[in-house]
């Protein structure tokens, strides 16, 4: 897809929501099965079903990337399509856009080993590498706009409340609730 046909999808849609605002409102879904060990197989809408799996020291075959490292690849796509996407709305040529992700994990809180330790990620980095022949200005007014509108960059960045159940043969045992605090 070029970067016009991307500009005339984007704004389509956002006169779409202009004109129609209850069509902001979407929902994503995944499913997910443990098909052995510590092995999963994902559904996401009618794409082909993929692996998720661990390294041998996590009990995992190494057959895949496992959940964190995906959180660091859905940041770093996500920021690449926000400069797509916003770089397409704004007239700025892009060369290429290139993110590296890392992530700080301290495997106490993972296996409870100390209870001040978080089981996730204690600080997540990114660095964003864009080529363009645009003036600074505009490639700085771009960078802002995409950092502040990048969905998986605020997801992980604010607290947001998640719910969840666990049922046991058929009988829903616990719920969860936490609150964006």
């Amino acid at each position: 897809m070029s970067q016009e046909n991307v500009r005339a999808a984007l704004l389509k849609t956002i006169g779409n929501i202009q004109n129609n605002p209850s069509q902001s409102n979407v929902v994503f879904r995944a499913s997910s099965v443990l098909e052995e060990d510590v092995r999963c197989r994902v559904q996401i809408r009618e794409f082909p079903s993929f692996t998720i799996d661990e390294p041998p020291e996590l009990g995992g075959q190494d057959s895949a990337p496992n959940p964190v490292e995906l959180v660091l690849a859905a940041l770093g796509t996500c920021q690449e399509i926000m400069y797509s996407a916003y770089a397409s709305v704004m007239g700025v040529e892009l060369t290429s856009v290139e993110v590296s992700a890392r992530g700080y994990l301290d495997l106490k809180g993972l296996f409870g080993l100390d209870a001040e330790v978080p089981p996730g990620y204690k600080r997540i980095t990114f660095d964003t590498r864009i080529e363009s022949q645009a003036d600074e200005e505009t490639l700085a007014r771009l960078i802002e706009t995409v950092e502040s509108h990048c969905p998986v960059l605020d997801i992980l960045s604010r607290a947001i409340p998640v719910s969840g159940t666990a049922s046991v043969n058929g009988r829903q045992l616990r719920s969860l609730q936490t609150s964006a605090a």
